[in-house]
């Protein structure tokens, strides 16, 4: 495997589990502050990450074309290592949400970097497929450990996680004194050539198919955030937050089978991209009922989509940075979005409304994928 590799599968690991170390001690974060409203103050931790995220991925996606994908994937891991050492250390909650911030401001640099540089590669389906296995991985094993380590102190698998993305940090730092063939030889003024990338980002925005994928992307992302976040209150009166965690983490162990799997699969990157939304779709809607069943099945969906539609847009346009960074872009904000707009109908019409919904609007994103181009 080569360096380059090496350090995107070891990074996405380590971002992915210092994220998600944080969920299970949210309660015992939100106690450090001196209000009294914890649910509110979990939420500001909670959605501070996705925040710096959703804002940054399109400037980083922008700026890698012209600064060079090696160069953001070291910033990724110098925010990373940063935020993770100041959520460890701090005890005051702006500087705790400061850091939620600058985790997620680390995934904006991370994501489209990441993405530019497996789509080089003529295995870049095989590639993306393992980089999903293991973004799953981490997000797993980021609630596990920390979980576990809980018991004898909350910060602990902060701490694990944050000695651990040392390692990455190491080889980010070392492949950016090795050069970056990747680095566009750009030499008009940065103002200029922002404007210019910011038009070009909205034009793709807007352009299809390329629009047609933000919608599919932003539907299926959208609909895991929605289920993640609401199904620890429809679930509290008939499963134990054992039963609950276990639902939970078949979801990412079900996303990283089909990740994994799906690149030898006789199958398009198109056909993979509606089987996968089919599946998520039925996933849904089985949750309702059926939560074991509706998680593996959403999990085996998104899979199959999020491996499918990222290899598809790496075929269609050379700015690969500033493409991902609008697929990126796209995927958080149906994490950030949509779960808020669905908890807008908890209270009436009820949470089996919003989950039929969902699963309806998954089914309805398969018509947006006749609009690929049909060679993909």
């Amino acid at each position: 495997m080569d360096r380059d590799r090496l350090l995107i599968y070891l990074s996405i690991f380590v971002i992915m589990g210092l994220s998600d170390a944080v969920i299970p001690v949210l309660p015992e974060f939100a106690d450090l502050s001196q209000h009294n409203s914890g649910a509110f103050v979990s939420t500001l931790l909670f959605s501070a990450y996705f925040f710096g995220a959703l804002i940054t991925m399109l400037p980083f996606g922008i700026l890698s074309e012209r600064l060079g994908h090696k160069k953001l994937l070291l910033v990724s891991m110098v925010l990373t290592v940063t935020s993770g050492f100041l959520l460890f250390l701090a005890d005051n909650i702006v500087l705790l949400i400061f850091a939620r911030l600058l985790e997620g401001t680390a995934c904006g640099a991370f994501f489209p970097s990441a993405f530019a540089v497996l789509a080089t590669y003529k295995k870049r389906k095989q590639y993306i497929g393992e980089f999903y296995f293991l973004l799953n991985a981490g997000l797993a094993s980021g609630v596990i450990i920390a979980g576990t380590l809980a018991s004898i102190n909350f910060k602990y698998g902060i701490a694990f996680f944050t000695i651990l993305s040392i390692i990455p940090f190491g080889v980010a730092a070392l492949n950016f004194y090795k050069g970056d063939q990747m680095a566009a030889s750009i030499k008009k003024d940065i103002r200029v050539e922002l404007r210019d990338k910011v038009h070009s980002s909205f034009n793709l925005m807007i352009r299809g198919p390329f629009i047609y994928i933000w919608i599919a992307n932003f539907a299926l992302l959208g609909a895991n955030g929605v289920l993640l976040a609401l199904y620890p209150e429809y679930s509290m009166h008939f499963l134990s937050k054992n039963d609950l965690g276990f639902a939970i983490g078949v979801t990412y162990v079900a996303t990283m089978i089909s990740s994994i799997v799906s690149p030898y699969l006789p199958l398009k990157n198109l056909d993979l991209v509606r089987i996968g939304l089919i599946v998520a779709a039925i996933g849904t809607f089985l949750a309702i009922s059926m939560p074991f069943s509706g998680f593996i099945l959403l999990g085996l969906g998104s899979g199959f989509a999020m491996v499918g539609l990222p290899t598809i847009l790496s075929y269609l346009s050379n700015e690969r940075g500033i493409i991902m960074g609008v697929y990126s872009t796209c995927s958080y904000a149906g994490l950030a979005i949509v779960p808020v707009i669905a908890g807008l109908f908890i209270v009436y019409p009820g949470f089996e409304f919003v989950f039929t919904v969902t699963a309806l609007i998954l089914f309805a994103t398969i018509a947006v994928t006749g609009k690929f181009t049909s060679r993909l």
